[in-house]
């Protein structure tokens, strides 16, 4: 049975991420590493978002750049700046190629094409099966869930950020393609939050997500079909071609992710907590928590992911308002992009803001519907157990931000 210091279960981004820090510095040249991603062509199944200030780590990667965006909703349809701040677009085919190719440049790192189909904590490492073979490893990382238990610890809302996306091209110039469409609410709401996101190419290509934060999924023909209505409402396109397309479900919670860990079993990425429960936005915050991971490692140490901070707070206070009341989702945001910079709002998103930002953005929240948020968050925060519907059910496959 062929034995690994370290394995790493799943080709996402996090995995890949991980892999490449790990194939890149010296402290592992000794260790020998095994990546598996049954998918050998992962082709673009999905497409990142992130904002930064100037030059980054991706930018040679990068597919479009934007320094300003629209948001439509309640009392606002506007184009906002976003200097000094750049929104940048990766796409999930050139990310693989790039991250592959550095992978096979370290001679420690294994990439196996093989599903795992069970992973198992033992006394020394763990146990993984596949489709071929059996494994052993010290230390095993995985951005697939392979049990679900209830997130113990206190009964935290749970919704999900749900959507479907065509890339699409049409044969007249109807996009900008200097201004992508962040949130768009201008859309039949049907009692939950829903919004359409524009990512523009060009003026005759784009990628049009319909997006819900809300706790239950739609049938795939309800996410297309308003695709196709937004088209033909927002752009006068009757005709077009679907190059692309992309779903995903991302779980939006203040739970523990934790609590699906063992001694020698660590998820990451999404099965890992990894996404920011009020947004979904997952790939930034993985490149921030890999080299954490990394260090820890090297000093023996485990990830500390539970960290309950003022932003740990804030996330808990939106979801209690989205969780309670669905449908006015919109409104929050729509309140929020009238009266704050768009800025300050996405440093806030990076928990870059300081105490002083933080109560003047809260204080442009809907106040009546948060001071109630409030208060049932800091009831939750001091206690209470946790209930069967705060299972953390696995993420739906698909294009992530």
């Amino acid at each position: 049975m062929e034995h690994f210091d370290f394995i790493i279960i799943g080709g996402g981004a996090s995995g890949l991420l991980l892999a490449e820090a790990m194939g890149r510095d010296t402290w592992f040249d000794g260790k020998r590493i095994a990546l598996f991603e049954k998918q050998e062509q992962k082709g673009n199944d999905r497409t990142w978002c992130f904002w930064e200030s100037g030059e980054g780590a991706f930018d040679e990667l990068i597919e479009t750049r934007w320094d300003r965006m629209r948001f439509r909703g309640t009392g606002i349809d506007r184009v906002l700046p976003l200097l000094p701040l750049t929104y940048k677009m990766l796409r999930g085919e050139d990310f693989y190629a790039s991250y592959y190719q550095k992978i096979a440049t370290c001679p420690n790192i294994h990439v196996i094409r093989e599903a795992v189909n069970h992973v198992e904590e033992r006394p020394d490492g763990a146990f993984l099966k596949t489709s071929r073979a059996s494994y052993t490893t010290s230390r095993v990382f995985s951005s697939v869930p392979f049990s679900q238990p209830p997130l113990p610890g206190r009964p935290y809302p749970l919704i999900r950020q749900h959507f479907i996306g065509w890339r699409v091209r049409v044969p007249r110039p109807v996009f900008d393609p200097d201004t992508p469409t962040f949130m768009d609410f201008g859309i039949p709401q049907r009692g939950n939050t829903r919004f359409m996101y524009v990512l523009p190419d060009s003026p005759t290509e784009a990628l049009l997500e319909y997006t819900l934060f809300s706790k239950d999924l739609l049938e795939p023909g309800e996410y297309e079909a308003a695709i196709e209505a937004y088209l033909r409402e927002e752009y006068g396109v009757g005709e077009y071609e679907i190059l692309e397309k992309e779903r995903g479900s991302i779980p939006m919670t203040c739970n523990d992710f934790t609590a699906r860990d063992s001694k020698h079993i660590t998820h990451i990425g999404i099965a890992g907590g990894w996404a920011r429960p009020s947004t979904g936005y997952t790939f930034w915050n993985s490149t921030q928590l890999v080299p954490r991971l990394v260090k820890a490692l090297k000093s023996g140490k485990r990830l500390q992911m539970a960290r309950r901070d003022r932003f740990w707070f804030y996330d808990l206070v939106l979801l209690e308002v989205l969780a309670g009341n669905n449908a006015r989702g919109g409104e929050v945001f729509s309140a929020l992009f009238r009266r704050v910079p768009p800025t300050r709002i996405l440093r806030f998103l990076h928990q870059q803001t300081s105490l002083g930002e933080d109560l003047r953005i809260i204080a442009a929240c809907p106040k009546r519907l948060f001071i109630r948020a409030l208060w049932r968050s800091f009831l939750k925060s001091l206690g209470g157990a946790a209930t069967p519907q705060n299972r953390a059910a696995p993420p739906w496959p698909g294009g992530f931000r």
